[in-house]
């Protein structure tokens, strides 16, 4: 497994007060899929545990890491009939035995099942203990619709009570942290509410790749330049593992990554190779970015009102653009 560190935060450039915190280790894993279930959690769990040996106190997994990728044809009549318990399903049961055995944190994102009678689950991103006890979990706020990503069939949307909830587990020495899903990674209004929340850090478990009704546009670019602007925008450092390779209709493009608030990229994986990454945040670069920069203190929330009216489809676009439809 190609492992890429950066083991020492880089330099804080605009310190004045120095730090008291130590800084936090963290580790995500980028994977290709495979069909075999016992190899693929094999996989896994070996890439916890480099990352727990490369001293990681909490690693991150990519979207859905156990399931192949189901959104890139439409759901049939049942279509949770892929999705597991949160507590006694195999994904809880490999973040829980990989947490135990290295002695870390693991996230992980799971097709949750829901008893709803549509049969749409949720997609969940959870954390868990070193001692193998539920920390977090917090489910996928916006659903894809388009070519290739037709998650509306499969999930419903995480509900509007508690949408952002910000963690502080004791194992991670304080730090807090978000856990929104892929899609949520492209709302500024995610990184903000997280940010207002107090997160100094946000993980998005990814599956993005090609675009099948345009398959000569790589948007891997704009991609990581939104999360990336987010994180400057929000003094956040944001965790971004990906997955990578050929899943039918999709071809994953890696690229996962760890930035700060300074939009420095101090980890990177490669397009087509999974990877473990490892790097040291600074999360007092959080609080002096935003001392300079005070973007949350000026805000000017009496003219936000507009964001908070209900999505009107007939204006996709905004006032004075015509609806069109959505590329399906």
């Amino acid at each position: 497994m190609l492992t890429i560190t950066s083991l020492t935060a880089p330099t804080a450039p605009l310190r004045v007060d120095p730090s008291a915190r130590t800084p936090l280790r963290v580790a995500l894993v980028q994977h290709r899929w495979n069909p075999d279930a016992a190899a693929l959690k094999a996989e896994l769990q070996g890439a916890i545990s480099i990352a727990a040996e490369q001293g990681a106190q909490v690693v991150f997994l990519p979207e859905i890491a156990l399931l192949r990728y189901p959104a890139d044809t439409r759901a049939g009549e049942n279509p949770g009939s892929e999705a597991e318990d949160l507590l006694t399903g195999p994904t809880f049961a490999l973040a829980a035995e990989a947490a135990t055995a290295n002695g870390i944190v693991v996230h992980a994102s799971l097709y949750e099942k829901s008893e709803a009678a549509d049969g749409l689950g949720y997609n969940s991103a959870i954390m868990v203990s070193p001692s193998g006890e539920l920390l977090a979990r917090t489910r996928k706020l916006h659903i894809p619709i388009s070519a290739g990503y037709y998650e509306d069939t499969y999930f419903r949307a995480g509900p509007a009570d508690d949408p952002y909830p910000v963690y502080a587990p004791e194992h991670l020495g304080g730090a807090r942290v978000g856990l929104p899903t892929c899609w949520d990674e492209w709302f500024p209004e995610v990184a903000r509410s997280y940010a207002l929340g107090g997160a100094e850090i946000l993980a998005y478990p990814t599956a993005i790749g090609s675009e099948p009704s345009f398959p000569a546009f790589d948007t891997q670019p704009l991609w990581q330049h939104v999360i990336v602007g987010h994180g400057i925008s929000n003094g956040l450092f944001m965790v971004v593992p990906n997955r990578c390779g050929n899943e039918g209709e999709i071809t994953f493009y890696g690229s996962s990554f760890i930035s700060d608030p300074y939009g420095r990229i101090l980890v990177q994986a490669p397009r087509d190779e999974p990877a473990v990454l490892v790097a040291d945040l600074d999360l007092d670069q959080r609080r002096e970015w935003l001392e300079l920069f005070p973007f949350l203190l000026t805000r000017r929330p009496d003219t936000y009102a507009r964001l908070t009216e209900p999505v009107r489809t007939d204006a996709p676009y905004g006032d004075g653009h015509a609806a069109t439809p959505v590329i399906k």
